[in-house]
């Protein structure tokens, strides 16, 4: 024998049941199954009068939704799956476990994203109210695309770049700044007073040749160790 069969024979073994508390346990069983069995025929029950209900709905051409009596959550499912097999649209609102109901709507009037948070905000759906909001709404918008037309912003920079790249282009204010780029012959866009050298290019040149000649009658001698 094992050491768990070891353990389980040396215990000792609950009292046999009186029959008295067999005859409980049994009713008590017995109850519960009868709730249970009753508590499915009333949701087989619901399911067709949902399923009788949804038939004539679809069939109806003057009906376009139908909201429901707030009702608990295991009906809510079985409204929704019923209305979708059907081919509608179903939604639930409310608070959970407060007044939360369902809406069926046919598919042809399947309700707007607007519509739909009307009822999330527990509000009344009125769609002439709703399309007088709509063209309100596309007045706004053309108002404010003709304006932005016709009054284009200008757009002002937050610094100014000659502040952050001060460091590099030194400092452009005052006398710096008073200096103006005009055109010349010799150096483009450039003004020749801000060249290191201020010679013109014939002086260059001529200062070029004038050494080239200097080195030639004059060479440097090597020195010898």
């Amino acid at each position: 024998m094992d050491l768990l069969g070891s353990i389980l024979g040396s215990m000792e073994k609950p009292p046999p049941m009186r029959d008295d508390e067999k005859k409980k346990a049994k009713a008590q069983q017995a109850l519960v199954e009868k709730q249970q069995e009753a508590e499915k025929k009333k949701l087989e029950d619901f399911r067709n009068k949902i399923h009788k209900w949804i038939q004539q709905f679809v069939k109806d051409g003057t009906l376009q939704k139908k909201k429901f009596e707030p009702m608990d959550k295991v009906y809510r499912a079985i409204l929704h799956e019923v209305a979708d097999i059907a081919g509608l649209t179903s939604f639930s609102f409310g608070q959970e476990e407060q007044e939360r109901y369902v809406m069926v709507w046919k598919k042809e009037f399947a309700p707007t994203d607007d519509e739909l948070l009307a009822y999330r905000k527990g509000e009344d759906w009125d769609p002439e109210k709703a399309k007088e909001m709509a063209k309100q709404k596309e007045l706004e918008r053309l108002e404010d695309q003709s304006d932005a037309k016709n009054n284009p912003k200008t757009v002002i920079p937050a610094s100014n770049y000659k502040d952050k790249y001060k460091h590099l282009i030194g400092d452009t204010s005052a006398k710096d700044a008073a200096r103006q780029t005009t055109a010349n012959k010799s150096y483009g866009f450039v003004p020749s007073e801000n060249k290191k050298d201020q010679r013109t290019i014939e002086q260059v040149l001529a200062d070029n040749r004038a050494r080239k000649r200097i080195k030639t009658e004059h060479p440097v001698s090597e020195s010898t160790n």
